[in-house]
């Protein structure tokens, strides 16, 4: 164990910090259209029971690999399991950080051209149709989108490279009373709309037909994204908790302002949607093509949108810190080079990622891997293969190989603080969570949907 390791500075720190890495796009733009698409409530419902029963237990195993060893996602692994191929899991993290960086920069960068179109030009008298046409054509054009992502790799790379203290903690000490202070606002202003009880009621009235199979395993799925499991960010964060940070108040902190914040969202965004009788199942366009809809028929409409995309670009700049974080806490200490050099590694690799994300919506959309755009093909083997598989094969370590008195000495800071429901986590973190997020994991490759189709 390195007890010279650079630590979170405070536990305001260590909250913000933690709260910031889950919370992010997922919670403010997969969110909304995910809860939307499959059914409203019913969806929520079965969301919060899978971020008690799976997120929150699988948080505490990512924290207590973290920790225990004070490494990054890989060094942990080969501390814990030297000579196996458990070591496989961190690489599997890191790599997963850093692919997601490569195309999570660039919906980050779209913020920023809508923060700038917001406040410069009028959102009145636009249709749908006019929204779709501006976001093809700024989304598919080769200058701009590459150099909102750039500034938006910039931001995150002069955070990083100021150290855990000095960078991502203060930064997180900003921006996340930031995030919620816009996100009440935004919530408060869309509660005075005549539309508001309806679209309350489609979020907090569930229509218990509507939970199936598939709502379920969304549900699932959506949990693991919004708390970042399964990606390396829990553990390299947690490799800098003290030994004194209470691990499982911590993860039960993140997670439930990590599910307010997404119900927030959600208040945020179904009441204005009722209002202008604008279809609640509307899919990822939600944000960049329907909410400057909206916001163009409401009085200040650039003033709304403004904030808007701001409580966007924040949440997207907390996620990209941390997914920053995993690759460069890697290369700094497996490598042996600065903080400095290391992150800009991360910021040059991630650069050349980028151009390609962004490209493949315009000159390189005919150029395909296995029938996926670049871009496609990062979400897709991220979302699909290597989060639901690293969070899988983390529980089943845990789980099988890591003896328990270590694990309740570590997550009670040798036997001082209690753990009430130390056997119920064992079980799940043994064979509830493998089997719940294997589900997931096929669900996302239509094993499912394969096998009916055989029936």
């Amino acid at each position: 164990m390195n007890e010279q390791r650079t630590t979170f500075g405070s536990r305001l720190g260590i909250i913000l910090a933690t709260v910031g890495s889950a919370v992010g796009l997922g919670n403010i733009w997969r969110f909304p259209y995910m809860l939307g698409t499959n059914g409203g409530a019913a969806f929520l419902l079965v969301y919060i029971i899978c971020i008690l029963l799976l997120g929150f237990p699988v948080m505490i195993t990512e924290f207590f690999i973290g920790r225990h060893t004070h490494k990054n996602a890989a060094g942990a692994f080969q501390l814990m399991a030297p000579g196996t191929k458990w070591s496989v899991v961190g690489y599997n993290g890191i790599l997963a950080a850093f692919f997601i960086s490569g195309f999570y920069y660039v919906i980050a960068g779209w913020t920023l051209e809508y923060i700038f179109t917001s406040a410069t030009t009028s959102l009145e008298g636009k249709t749908v149709m006019d929204f779709s046409d501006e976001f093809t054509l700024f989304s598919s054009g080769i200058v701009r989108p590459i150099i909102c992502a750039f500034l938006f790799i910039c931001t995150t790379h002069y955070i990083v490279s100021s150290g855990v203290k000095n960078g991502i903690e203060r930064a997180s000490k900003i921006l996340m009373p930031l995030l919620f202070l816009i996100l009440v606002v935004l919530c408060v202003r869309s509660l005075t709309l005549s539309g508001a009880s309806e679209g309350l009621r489609f979020l907090f009235q569930p229509d218990f037909g509507k939970i199936n199979s598939s709502a379920v395993l969304s549900a699932m799925g959506q949990a693991f994204f919004s708390l970042s499991i399964g990606m390396g960010c829990m553990i390299t964060y947690g490799s800098y908790f003290g030994q004194k940070t209470n691990m499982q108040s911590t993860a039960l902190q993140v997670t439930l302002l990590d599910t307010l914040i997404a119900l927030l969202a959600g208040i945020m965004i179904f009441p204005a949607v009722f209002h202008f009788g604008i279809e609640p199942t509307a899919g990822p366009e939600l944000v960049f093509i329907t909410l400057p809809n909206i916001f163009g028929q409401l009085s200040f409409s650039n003033v709304w949108a403004v904030i808007f995309f701001i409580l966007l670009a924040v949440a997207a700049l907390t996620s990209t810190i941390s997914l920053h974080e995993v690759a460069t806490a890697y290369i700094h200490e497996e490598y042996h080079v600065s903080r400095k050099k290391a992150t800009l590694c991360v910021s040059l690799g991630v650069s050349v990622f980028c151009i390609l994300s962004s490209l493949s919506f315009g000159v390189l959309k005919e150029t395909t891997i296995f029938g996926l755009t670049f871009f496609e093909l990062l979400d897709y083997v991220t979302a699909k293969i290597m989060l639901p598989g690293g969070g899988m094969l983390i529980c089943i370590y845990v789980g099988n190989r890591v003896d328990k008195k270590i694990l309740k000495t570590e997550l009670t800071n040798q036997g001082s603080i209690p753990f009430y429901f130390f056997r119920a986590y064992c079980f799940f973190i043994k064979y509830i969570a493998p089997i719940a997020i294997g589900a997931i994991f096929l669900n996302e490759l239509n094993f499912f949907t394969w096998i009916q189709s055989l029936l």
